[in-house]
């Protein structure tokens, strides 16, 4: 039986939002290239995924299957899941039929498995803890030696055949997951529905361990989604000069390849990562050979000295960085730095700005300020104490203090009970201890566009170089961390008491967000002691919030008013030497007006996606708009490439703020012809087109694709 629908058993987690969709567009065109465009069971098939995003319904859903199958939801630590069998409804309401295997292990060690020896008991155990027999009398046990390969046995068939009809056994026949799910939707009027992620109560150290890893993951996707953004663009201004689609698909089977559930988690044997490591230096490069070429066949046209490239949906006026030899131009501002310069400009979304040479102008704004133990701008106010801690974020337009208590580093002792990579246990905030006191503090910035200190202090045996910098056009308080990591045992986190009350805190997932509780009240609340988020937590009051948003970390725990990003661990098995060395990363608080909005979704969008400043081809800067930009701040484009079969733009996007509408996508041509699809591009309808413009009726979370011909 053909079955799977991804490219791998890939982590739902950790892996992006555009990540999962290319799995099931890269897993189900090559089932259909291999092996007949019907040879395939219409099922997410995830039986060892360490659980399961909100945004899964949808994605299956768009991907053209219809059911979700797992058995590690049945591991859960503390809490066993209520069914069985249910209807799994995702952030936009999407339902898919789903069913998770209740196979003891033999011994009963486990709930469920798919290494079934396929033995009386485990028959006899499967049926036993089924739940919902009053619902359905089916129940799917997975045989063979699973994990690691090999198969069913000779023995294992000839159990089965004597159970068919053996009298103190459940009734046993083999069939296929297809024929299964198609039995299961008969008798699936009555079934529950199961509302919001599938989190798994186990497995929680899989969102921090073998950083580098997790780092080269994000940065490979954002790479590949500007990579993409700009040959496509080139494309359409230029048909002749082709689309790098073999470069491109070649670097996504790659990402995709090591988001598999054991390497990108971080649990695998240390020569999986000097695999990875060399697999992600490939994807670099083939996505930034195509970048530049396009960025050449573009500037060509665009002239100017300099090219500041936007490659996100959302208006930016942060500081951009210019690489050395520095070019004065024509009324931009400009502040020398360490390699180059920082410049400030103002940008149109997925835009590309040519600059002329000529005088800088001085920065019509307020500063970014630096002096001892202090920043400041128009907008924050941030004080440091000796410790090199940050003890006051003054927020100004708001008149309001940030933190209730000041933020730290907090090591944690982390031994975990078992599967050492694979686990954070509950217990292991009952042993910290802060960083050590900074060894140095000092100036390295003054502004006004960038203001920053550099702290140096010691975490045990390991040294850490930060540097806190502000902007001069933002609330967005950055840490750079650059870390020289030898601990083993130990658990980094960074922790910032708010002054702000909430029983619940905001997660970005895939597509969206979810809520979880600040509180402890229930074993399902306790249980969710360290989560997964992507980009950005948000903690939020009636009138104000603050978000925690980070470059490439995915572990998070919020406990009443405290936020904490996990940053490193240091497992000794299977890898003994996982994360010793160099790390860096960014993370970065933003306080906010209002309950989540945009703003915290933008910021982070910037600070994982920075502008990027290129030499231009030279002589008059001539401007163009964007290649597509959005009428609505709550329907972001994420995604724009060519499409996978034709001459047409693939646009997608989804909306980030749980409201429902009309957008009208502008875009840089005119347009013949728009059509909503699915993921693989097919099942097209046809949409309104005036213009430029495409326009569409969204509805909340929704992720919807768009092909768009040009006139």
């Amino acid at each position: 039986e053909c079955t799977g629908g991804m490219w791998v058993e890939a982590d739902a987690n950790l892996s992006g939002s555009e990540s999962l969709a290319r799995q099931l567009l890269l897993g189900r065109r090559f089932f259909r290239k291999h092996f007949g465009p019907h040879a395939e069971t219409p099922v997410l098939f995830l039986p060892d995924v360490f659980g399961y995003s909100a945004a899964l319904p949808q994605l299956i859903h768009e991907a053209g299957l219809k059911y979700f199958f797992t058995i590690k939801i049945g591991w859960n630590q503390y809490n066993r899941l209520p069914y069985d069998s249910f209807w799994w409804q995702g952030l936009d309401g999407t339902r898919v039929l789903t069913h998770f295997s209740t196979s003891p292990e033999l011994g009963g060690r486990y709930a469920s498995t798919y290494n079934s020896q396929a033995v009386p008991e485990q028959v006899l155990g499967c049926w036993r803890t089924l739940k919902q027999k009053e619902l359905h009398d089916n129940v799917l046990m997975l045989y063979g030696h699973g994990d690691g390969g090999g198969g069913p046995t000779r023995v294992m068939l000839e159990n089965l055949r004597e159970m068919r009809s053996f009298p103190a056994t459940p009734q046993v026949r083999q069939a296929s997951v297809g024929a299964f799910f198609e039995r299961l939707e008969e008798q699936s009027e009555r079934l529950p529905v199961w509302d919001g992620e599938l989190y798994l109560e186990l497995h929680r150290g899989t969102y921090t361990s073998q950083a580098r890893n997790k780092r080269a993951n994000r940065k490979s996707e954002m790479l590949l989604h500007d990579a993409e953004f700009l040959a496509s663009w080139a494309w359409l201004v230029d048909p002749d000069g082709g689309y790098p689609s073999g470069g491109l698909s070649r670097a996504w089977e790659l990402v995709c390849l090591n988001q598999f559930h054991d390497i990108l988690p971080g649990s695998s044997i240390a020569e999986v990562y000097l695999d990875s490591h060399a697999q992600y230096r490939e994807v670099e490069q083939l996505a930034q050979h195509a970048w530049k070429s396009a960025f050449e066949r573009l500037s060509a046209e665009l002239g100017g000295a300099v090219v500041v490239v936007n490659p996100t949906a959302f208006e930016r006026n942060d500081p951009v960085f210019v690489e050395s030899p520095v070019i004065k131009l024509e009324g931009v501002p400009m502040q020398p730095t360490e390699g180059g310069a920082w410049i400030s400009v103002k940008q149109e979304p997925y835009s590309l700005k040519p600059l002329a040479a000529g005088t800088p102008a001085p920065l019509s704004e307020e500063p970014a300020r630096a002096g001892e133990g202090f920043l400041e701008n128009a907008f924050l106010r941030v004080e440091l104490d000796e410790a090199g801690d940050v003890v006051r974020v003054y927020h100004k337009p708001a008149r309001r203090e940030v933190l209730g208590a000041k933020a730290e580093l907090l090591l944690f002792e982390d031994r975990p009970l078992n599967w050492n990579a694979w686990d954070v246990d509950i217990y292991y905030d009952e042993r910290s201890w802060t960083a050590e006191p900074a060894s140095s503090i000092q100036v390295v910035e003054e502004g006004p566009l960038v203001a920053t200190l550099e702290v140096r202090r010691k975490l045990f045996s390991s040294t850490l170089v930060q540097r806190i910098s502000l902007g001069h056009s933002s609330e967005r308080l950055d840490f750079d961390c650059r870390v020289d990591w030898h601990e083993r045992h130990v658990l980094l986190k960074a922790a910032f008491p708010l002054a702000i009350h909430q029983s619940q805190a905001s997660f970005e997932v895939q597509w969206g967000h979810v809520y979880r509780p600040t509180h402890r009240n229930t074993s399902w609340d306790w249980a969710r002691f360290e989560t997964c988020a992507h980009r950005w937590v948000d903690l939020s009051e009636g009138d104000y919030g603050v978000s925690l948003l980070n470059d490439c970390k995915y572990g998070h725990d919020v406990q009443g008013s405290v936020v904490r990003l996990s940053l490193l661990r240091s497992p000794s098995e299977p890898d003994p030497d996982a994360d010793k060395g160099e790390h860096r990363f960014v993370y970065s608080l933003l306080p906010h007006f209002g309950p989540l909005g945009v703003k915290t979704i933008k910021h982070a969008y910037q600070l994982n996606d920075p502008a990027r400043a290129m030499r231009g081809s030279g002589g008059p800067a001539r401007g163009r708009r964007p290649l597509v930009r959005s009428s609505r701040l709550e329907v972001l484009v994420e995604t724009i490439k060519r499409s996978e079969e034709g001459d047409a733009l693939i646009v997608r996007c989804y909306e980030c703020q749980r409201t429902r509408g009309q957008v009208a996508l502008s875009f840089d041509f005119e347009v013949g012809s728009a059509f909503r699809v699915n993921l693989l591009e097919e099942e097209p309808r046809e949409l309104k087109v005036e213009g430029h413009k495409v326009y569409y009726d969204f509805r909340p979370f929704e992720i919807f694709t768009l092909k768009v011909v040009a006139r």
